[in-house]
């Protein structure tokens, strides 16, 4: 659990949070197909936000798996000397 306390893993955790919010709101706001007046944002933002906590929590499931001090679990061969 040392990978949470490494700020390079909350830094990628965060970027994939905010990107995954972003693609739900996307995906909301083009399915509903009603216009930018009629959606209800109160709505979107529970939905994106409940996607971005979902993203954040797997990025923690993971951590530590591929790269030591990254949410991701690719590893990172720019590290490896």
């Amino acid at each position: 659990m040392s990978f949470l306390t490494k700020k390079l893993f909350w830094i990628d955790a965060t970027e994939r949070a905010i990107k995954t919010f972003a693609q739900a709101a996307v995906a909301i706001l083009t399915a509903d197909a009603v216009g930018l007046i009629g959606v209800d944002y109160i709505q979107l933002a529970s939905i994106a936000g409940l996607a971005s906590v979902v993203s954040l929590l797997t990025s923690i499931a993971s951590g530590g798996v591929g790269s030591t001090d990254s949410a991701s679990l690719v590893v990172d061969t720019r590290e490896i000397k």
